[in-house]
């Protein structure tokens, strides 16, 4: 029998708020800045990246987040998690995610898109059709489902989120491994965020913060972005098959006001 279980309850899956759904629903004091404020040049970047992103068809990228919970009384407590995204584009995902709490993995094959958490044993399925950068923010938008680095698949589509940006500064250059990067940081409604793209020709971005500039305490998450563009895995990856003892479950919209 199809279990009705709600979709928070069992396979939620949140590493931390992309640039795109960082936005809180209260706006933002109006930004004391000025046009000058945006260089064109740290815009030209971002559109690069997504230029270069667009183009890769095949590879595996990893995350390693750190992230921030915020007490009553203000105290931090920071919490880790893992993901590891195969990707064949258009249309095929298969998305890892776990931390001490719980693991979660995500299924697309380009026909239907599967939840499955490992621990319970529940899985949901869903028909879908359409590119990667579509099915994230139908996951998100439908069920509350986040997927690990949504970002990656919007940036260069007409979906990137360059509205609002309030200001964009190129903040020199770092090393994110052994990689040097450009460091760019900028600032969107309530949110501060900070980007790492590799220099040279290819710019993959290498390392994520966001902060809450909502909240009083500032809250932050880091990611650390690891790239593959030779994966080894087959197209079998995509497509899942219930492990034994495994059930469904109803795969519920998110409550809407």
């Amino acid at each position: 029998m199809v279990r009705n279980i709600l979709m928070f309850s069992l396979l939620a899956i949140s590493l931390a708020p992309s640039v795109l759904h960082a936005q809180t629903d209260t706006p933002a004091a109006p930004a004391q800045t000025s046009a000058d404020a945006v260089d064109p040049a740290a815009i030209q970047a971002l559109k690069d990246m997504g230029v270069y992103l667009l183009s890769l068809k095949r590879f595996q990228v990893s995350t390693e987040l750190t992230g921030e919970r915020v007490l009553a009384d203000g105290q931090k407590l920071q919490h880790t998690a893992k993901a590891v995204l195969d990707v064949d584009r258009p249309e095929r995902l298969r998305a890892l995610i776990s931390s001490a709490r719980s693991e979660r993995e995500i299924f697309y094959d380009g026909q239907r898109v599967t939840l499955y958490s490992p621990a319970q044993k529940y899985y949901s399925t869903v028909p879908f059709t359409g590119k990667l950068n579509v099915l994230v923010n139908r996951l998100e938008e439908k069920y509350g489902v986040e997927t690990p680095l949504a970002d990656l698949f919007v940036w260069g589509t007409p979906d990137a989120p360059f509205d609002g940006i309030q200001s964009a500064m190129n903040a020199g250059q770092d090393f994110i491994g052994q990689t040097l990067c450009d460091h760019y940081a900028f600032r969107q409604g309530n949110t501060d965020w900070q980007i790492w793209i590799a220099a040279g020709d290819r710019p993959l971005p290498r390392k994520l913060v966001i902060t809450q500039r909502n909240d009083e305490a500032r809250p932050q998450s880091v990611s650390l972005i690891d790239w593959n563009l030779k994966p080894t895995f087959s197209s079998a990856v995509f497509s899942f098959k219930p492990p034994k003892g495994a059930s469904p479950a109803e795969l519920l919209p998110r409550k809407t006001k």
